[in-house]
């Protein structure tokens, strides 16, 4: 057995099966690419789900990682620590609102988002006790804990895991008529991902998030944009609402924040909606460490200065013309998405989205499927032009085999 194959034998029997990786062991990694054990090189064109947004290894994260793990670490929200401040004060400017909850995750981000919701809607909308109601998309992806998977509408997220949480309504995504006939006296929030994800990088109509932002605005209903994903420049823009200019009441923010060293995740509102919370009725040991306020306001700065949204609009640009050419060649059905994210449908005769992935990451590239045959594509912002470029030529490659092993089986 090699050395991949002995930690992937020891990986199946010794964890469980709750996901399914390719069949690749990284070992080291610096900027867009990463290293197995083995020594081979891959082109990382997923970037951790977004988390990598500024490479693996990035200098100036780790150095500020190495700075603050000398210092201290966790002190818990027992005491206070000299990076917190700094860090809520930085990221409510960069969002533009006034306070901060931190916490680790995305899914507990998302969830104090739907806890916010709630407290919100009971002590300020005035709905009654226990009748807080919250909207949300189909194909929605916000997490994996049991209240998330209650509204969603992925059967192997949510199948066996009940029973579920009441207070959501499920409508199509980028639906306003929907969305406008679901909000009642009481609901409280409206919960959407400005671009989702998981759903293989669903860009809504235009003028679908203005439309939200109207309607919720104009029944008292907080918008909850879930930029977990979309956020920090992915897009070309810090946020992917930038795109259409709107502000939500709420931001839910993580991977990204922590530059893909540590998990940092966070709620971003106004003081009319975060001042609901009192001391005890909310709280994290690790959420707001001081490892991780340090390494999330070194993202902060370098978000400030518009270098890697810039990068994303640049590269995302070519990258999109890239693909589109493939879509006209007919191997691609559909090529969706903004800045340096894309989901990629591939023709169901030329194979499964894992089949693809798995002939790519046999070439040096590593993406990942999701929902039959689509595939995403997502380096980190600081992969550069020609690696971009080398990783397109490589799934070209493994679209026209695949096309030609499709027709020899015809042909058989």
């Amino acid at each position: 057995m090699t050395a991949s194959e002995r930690s992937i034998a020891a990986a199946e029997a010794h964890s469980a099966h709750n996901y399914h990786p390719l069949p690749v062991v990284v070992a080291a990694a610096d900027g867009a690419w990463v290293t197995d054990v083995e020594g081979r090189r891959y082109l990382d064109m997923l970037a951790g789900y977004s988390a990598l947004n500024f490479g693996h290894g990035n200098r100036r994260l780790i150095d500020a990682a190495k700075a603050q793990l000398e210092r201290v670490t966790l002190t818990s929200r027992a005491f206070h620590h000299d990076r917190f401040a700094d860090f809520c004060t930085e990221l409510a400017a960069l969002c533009g609102k006034e306070m901060v909850l931190p916490m680790n995750t995305g899914a507990e981000a998302i969830e104090t988002a739907v806890k916010t919701a709630r407290k919100w809607g009971y002590q300020v909308k005035g709905v009654p006790d226990g009748q807080a109601k919250i909207v949300v998309a189909a194909d929605n992806f916000h997490g994996r804990t049991t209240t998330i998977v209650s509204f969603s509408t992925d059967p192997d997220a949510r199948a066996d895991f009940g029973p579920y949480t009441p207070g959501f309504e499920i409508v199509p995504y980028g639906d306003l008529a929907a969305l406008e006939a679901a909000v009642d006296e009481h609901t409280v929030a409206v919960l959407i991902e400005p671009i989702q994800g998981e759903a293989g990088v669903l860009v809504p109509p235009a003028g679908y998030l203005p439309g939200v932002r109207e309607l919720t605005r104009e029944r008292n209903v907080l918008f909850i944009a879930d930029e977990i994903q979309s956020g920090l420049g992915r897009t070309g823009r810090t946020f992917a609402c930038d795109h259409e200019d709107v502000v939500p009441d709420v931001y839910v923010l993580g991977k990204a924040l922590g530059g893909g060293v540590v998990p940092v995740s966070a709620v971003v509102a106004d003081r009319d909606v975060l001042g609901v919370y009192r001391p005890g009725e909310h709280g994290s040991t690790f959420g707001g460490n001081p490892l991780a306020c340090a390494v999330a306001l070194e993202v902060i700065d370098m978000l400030r200065g518009g270098e890697y949204q810039q990068r994303a609009t640049e590269l995302g640009e070519h990258l999109h013309r890239e693909l589109a050419a493939l879509a006209g060649g007919g191997a691609v059905r559909e090529v969706r998405g903004r800045g340096l994210w894309a989901g990629v449908d591939i023709d169901p005769a030329l194979g499964t989205g894992r089949e693809v992935s798995e002939r790519l990451m046999a070439r040096g590239v590593l993406v990942k499927d999701t929902h039959g045959s689509t595939i995403r594509i997502a380096p980190p912002l600081v992969v550069s032009k020609e690696d971009l470029d080398w990783g397109l030529e490589q799934l070209r490659a493994v679209l026209a085999s695949a096309g030609e092993d499709a027709q020899g089986s015809q042909g058989s």
